[in-house]
């Protein structure tokens, strides 16, 4: 075995290769902890990275959802006012006049009596205007319930506010009612009728009258 005199160990550290040698030594310790040091700061960025696009995917999601009522909003808009337009002209009627002989149809056809009828129209609302029908019916039950039941499936568009029995006699019935159609509003304003009274206003006119 070869011993390591002071002498020796003294030549070797005043060597160049021995310092080399130790050089390259620190280096790879060094690149070793640097690898290690890039290896943790890249997790720890990639970890960061995808928390961020989950974040954002999430918030894309949400707006998704909040969005989805709004997808073809405008094809919806157009669909609803053509329905609009078709049951405007299928179901409202053309004119007060329109109203007037449908009703008399329906009379005829039932056989009943109307004893009065009354016409008016209250505020425009949008693009109708609605009419107020206030009737007295006198006939047999059969033949008013023909008549309401006509009223009900007309192709006019009517709707019964109101229905009262004021009288009978006999088999004969005298029947109250209080029906409502609907003008388109420009029509509704050239047919000279009178507005519709609330029921306070239609008290008062009555109590004058009485005066």
């Amino acid at each position: 075995m070869t011993k390591t005199t002071p002498s020796n160990l003294q030549e070797r550290l005043r060597s160049p290769l021995t310092w080399h040698w130790a050089g390259v030594a620190m280096l790879g310790v060094l690149t070793a902890v640097l690898a290690v040091r890039l290896g943790l700061d890249w997790s720890a960025t990639d970890g960061n990275s995808a928390d961020a696009l989950a974040a954002k995917q999430l918030q894309l999601k949400a707006l998704e959802m909040q969005t989805a009522p709004l997808r073809g909003l405008d094809q919806r808009v157009a669909d609803a006012r053509s329905e609009m337009q078709a049951f405007y002209a299928k179901r409202i009627p053309a004119n007060y006049s329109a109203i007037a002989t449908h009703v008399g149809t329906l009379e005829v056809a039932s056989g009943v009596r109307l004893t009065r009828m009354l016409y008016s129209q209250g505020a425009p609302s949008g693009d109708l205007t609605e009419i107020s029908l206030d009737a007295g019916v006198s006939g047999t039950y059969p033949q008013i319930m023909r008549f309401v039941n006509g009223l009900e499936r007309d192709q006019n568009f009517f709707v019964i506010r109101a229905m009262s029995l004021t009288g009978q006699q006999g088999g004969m019935v005298n029947l109250r009612l209080k029906v409502s159609t609907w003008l388109r509003a420009a029509d509704a304003a050239g047919s000279g009728l009178p507005k519709t009274q609330n029921p306070p206003e239609a008290a008062a006119g009555a109590a004058r009258e009485g005066q």
